[in-house]
């Protein structure tokens, strides 16, 4: 082979490694930056009644690195169904939890439970009984589009949560191909009558109770939607560290198949009672933070978006499990939205990770043993800024060194207070298009230094002695 052959078919190869590595999963949001969605389920009400969340709620969301929140739906409050009917203070409270979104720079997702109706019979749902309940269902969703098809902080709506199939006779695929995916097309277009770009949230089917496939609960989509924008919203509850990343290849495989970037919809094994107060054990705190973190890392190297369940006090706990009592809530105080973190797992949550990247990203993962984030990326400034959420006050106490291709570093001494400093700079890079954000805890890079260009970013502890 001659030697212009043999560049050609480097930079063949290279540009096919370059397009495998490039992170497939996360969004793009209006300026075409590369987004990585994180936040929480927000309740509106629990067991013991109405949830409220103030403007500091939100400030806190954001300084545990939400940029996305999930409120849940009652359709009871917004439907005909039996037990339900319109309630104008529910929608109120929703344009309150939308505004508290994005006065903070957090978009919303809204996503459509069935509580607040009298025993909706999954069977009877998916054969469409008692006077066309898709229409009564498709009604309930108008309410909400109609209400948000100009609100651009309102992304998009998971549209069936947590789907079953309880008592009917049929097996979970052809459930899937008959009933479900046909109903998901029908939404969807009614949506898109509405509001065609935003955004469509789909899950599988949970399947019923002890039957799993590698311990994974949720059944396999195996046909495609053949709908445009749509987001693959699986949930993932794993306690077995074993089947993670198997269940989240599975994840990969069906999101493939249907064209659709994963965004996880809710994540999060639930906390038992005894949990907060054992270390040791089964169910012992460091077992948590060793499957959280198992769990963190797989998501990252995925690059997918996840919201966690739920932004919430610990008011109630339920008991369907066999460890006992258990709740998703991350906060351990019995008040509406909480102050007492449940650290074992709010510092994994609370991650470093890019949230918005003018360009693309190829690769993420923090380290949680060195406490490092090792972040690449292709620059792009026509995008606009990007924004890398840090978490100083909890992983970096001891302040932090953002290095750059090894050539540019800046640092932050909390104990100074002066924002970030110059270590060494190069010809391309202007240190003023770099800012710490103390508030929402994020580095804001305003310019990349070149553009079109491979960038390797590393947040690491300290200010290391270069």
């Amino acid at each position: 082979m001659n030697s212009s052959k043999k560049i050609l078919v480097f930079l063949f190869i290279l540009v096919a490694i370059n397009s495998f590595s490039q992170v497939k999963h996360g969004l793009r949001d209006a300026q075409g930056r590369h987004i990585i969605p994180r936040g929480f389920v927000i309740n509106t009400n629990d067991h013991a009644g109405e949830v409220f969340f103030n403007s500091d709620d939100y400030a806190r969301q954001v300084r545990m690195g939400a940029n996305h929140q999930v409120i849940r739906l009652e359709l009871g409050k917004l439907s005909s169904f039996p037990g339900g009917k319109l309630e104008p203070k529910y929608l109120a409270k929703l344009d309150t939890l939308v505004a508290l979104g994005k006065n903070h720079g957090i978009k919303t997702v809204f996503k459509m439970t069935v509580y607040g109706v009298d025993k909706l019979k999954w069977e009877e749902f998916w054969e469409n009984k008692r006077d066309k309940m898709h229409k009564t269902y498709i009604d309930a969703w108008k309410v909400i589009w109609n209400r948000y098809v100009n609100e651009s902080y309102v992304l998009g709506y998971d549209i069936v949560n947590e789907p079953r199939k309880l008592e009917m006779e049929i097996s979970y695929k052809d459930l899937t191909d008959t009933y479900l995916i046909p109903l998901y097309q029908r939404i969807i277009d009614e949506s898109q009558k509405i509001n065609a770009d935003k955004l469509i949230l789909i899950q599988s089917i949970f399947m019923n109770k002890g039957e799993k496939i590698d311990n994974n609960q949720y059944a396999e989509i195996t046909s495609p939607i053949n709908r445009k924008n749509i987001v693959f919203a699986p949930h993932i509850y794993q306690n077995n560290i074993d089947f993670i990343e198997k269940n989240m290849n599975r994840f990969d495989k069906e999101s493939t198949m249907m064209k659709a970037p994963i965004l996880i919809g809710e994540w999060g094994f639930p906390t038992f009672a005894t949990t907060d107060t054992t270390l040791v054990g089964k169910l012992g705190q460091l077992e948590y933070r060793k499957l959280y973190i198992k769990t963190a890392e797989v998501f990252d190297k995925m690059g997918v978006g996840t919201i966690k369940a739920w932004f919430l006090g610990n008011r109630t706990m339920q008991n369907f499990l066999a460890g006992g009592p258990s709740t998703w809530s991350i906060f351990s105080d019995k008040t509406d939205a909480g102050t007492v973190e449940r650290k074992y797992i709010t510092d994994v949550i609370s991650r470093p990770f890019p949230q918005e990247i003018a360009g693309d990203i190829q690769s993420f993962l923090f380290n949680f043993a060195k406490r490092e984030l090792d972040l690449n990326i292709i620059s792009d400034n026509s995008k606009g800024a990007s924004k890398i959420f840090i978490g100083q006050n909890r992983h970096y106490p001891d302040g932090f060194s953002v290095i750059i291709n090894n050539d540019f570093v800046m640092y932050y001494n909390p104990l100074k207070n002066v924002g970030l400093e110059v270590y060494k700079t190069t010809k391309d890079s202007n240190p003023s298009d770099f800012i710490w954000d103390e508030k929402t805890q994020k580095l804001i890079v305003l310019k990349w230094g070149k553009d079109k260009t491979n960038y390797n970013i590393k947040i690491v502890p300290g200010i290391r002695n270069f």
